[in-house]
């Protein structure tokens, strides 16, 4: 087991350069490899950097490098525009689609009782190991998966044995991990590295995954003063010391702790990066524990336009909407549709107050009559865009009209929270 850079700090800021010679550095490390598979993600997570790192890797190997396939999880196909638009100048035909409920080879199980143990005794089934064919039988001597570390709802800090388990793994995987971390708490997990669904991905990596060569590419991305964006640290390695180390300096970076309960917060949603609330509901997760009893979520959302990005989870969260935890328990006993997606039931129970606060939901694409139906407050996008214009607010508290208000322009870079419901 090897680290092959550790390299980030709060006011570290990598360079171009300083990512692709750092990269090198490591690949070199590995030796000869004749077949490459890069991993990394979709244009959800285009901060991530992994874009220009796995273009790096490209150019590094050559015409060893055989294929990339973004882990899409559940998410729609990329787009050849933006796939050009992520990984500039790759040749499309390398870029491969992972399909959740085909292309997925079962690898191993989880047993029930390890299951029961992480759940506290709630839940009382097996897990499915599922990988993507090329990882699981594609012949490759180098699987480089590439991500940003940063805090997460489902499996409290993102990346690492998730990009492969859940990023390219298959429906029953990615539905009983999303609905151990529903059930287990989110507000337990996130900001966490080490929690129940972290622990099942990790036990089925070292038991099912130890032969396949797998390196992890990290990036810890941060926010500058000036808004703009910067890479704080790069850490590569084939075991969890790698994922520690940019989990700590992740808590450092995108963890930002609230002096007193937010009552009002704005969210703006990147047009290029969030397109569905199953994606933007973000918004909610990364802000709800810095949220007061009572507060008001306002979400800008010019580029949403669906609810689920497949269309049978779309259609699931149409019909049973983000009603709580005990609705959507019940939901999930008594209706087999729901029953048998619980990463939909998953993602319900994620994308609601629990009626603790009200969540108002902007998007440019979905109807009054929709975003209502599933359980938001609905608000007109370009009213709210003309009173909270993203580009006149900073980060954090404002001012509009006498009205101090908390604005956030990315959800996707950090967690936001209350110290008192953090330490709970």
């Amino acid at each position: 087991m090897s680290l092959y850079c550790n390299t980030g700090s709060i006011t570290t800021d990598l360079s171009h350069e300083q990512l692709k010679q750092l990269l090198a550095e490591s690949l070199a490390k590995l030796g000869p490899r004749n077949k490459v598979l890069a991993v990394p993600p979709d244009q959800s997570r285009e901060h991530s950097r992994a874009g220009e790192l796995t273009r790096y890797a490209w150019e590094y190997y050559g015409d060893r490098f055989k294929a990339v396939l973004p882990s899409l999880g559940t998410h729609t196909p990329m787009r050849p525009d933006q796939i050009a638009h992520m990984f500039p100048g790759m040749p499309q035909d390398l870029f491969r689609v992972h399909n959740w409920r085909t292309e997925v080879e079962t690898i191993g199980e989880v047993p029930a009782e390890y299951i029961r143990e992480q759940s506290e005794g709630k839940l009382d089934y097996t897990w499915p190991a599922q990988v993507n064919k090329l990882i699981a039988s594609g012949g490759f001597d180098l699987i480089l998966s590439i991500g940003q570390v940063v805090p997460h709802e489902v499996i409290g800090m993102a990346n690492y044995t998730k990009n492969i388990l859940v990023g390219t793994g298959g429906r029953e995987g990615i539905n009983r991990s999303h609905y151990l971390g529903a059930v287990y708490g989110m507000e337990r997990i996130m900001g966490r590295a080490i929690n129940p669904v972290r622990n099942v991905l990790n036990y089925a990596a070292d038991k099912f995954l130890r032969n396949t060569p797998i390196v992890y590419v990290h990036t810890v991305v941060g926010r500058k003063p000036d808004g703009g964006l910067a890479v704080r640290g790069l850490f590569i390695g084939d075991d969890i010391d790698c994922f520690l180390k940019a989990s700590e300096l992740s808590l450092k970076v995108n963890f930002e702790m609230v002096d007193e309960p937010i009552k009002k917060a704005v969210v703006f949603l990147d047009p290029s990066e969030f397109h569905s609330t199953w994606i933007g509901n973000k918004a909610i997760y990364r802000t709800r524990m810095a949220l007061a009893d009572g507060a008001q979520l306002i979400v800008l959302a010019p580029g949403v336009h669906e609810f689920g990005e497949d269309k049978g989870i779309d259609k699931l969260i149409r019909k049973y909407g983000y009603r709580g935890t005990p609705a959507t328990l019940e939901a999930v006993r008594n209706n087999p549709d729901l029953g048998s997606d619980l990463s939909a039931a998953a993602h319900l129970i994620h994308g609601s107050s629990e009626g603790r606060f009200t969540i108002t939901w902007c998007p440019a694409h979905l109807s009054k009559d929709e975003v209502e139906s599933v359980g938001f407050e609905y608000g007109d996008l370009n009213t709210m865009l003309k009173r909270y214009d993203p580009a006149r607010l900073d980060h954090g508290y404002n001012k509009v009209d006498g009205e101090e208000i908390f604005f956030v322009a990315n959800p996707g870079l950090g967690l936001w929270a209350h110290r008192s419901r953090f330490e709970s």
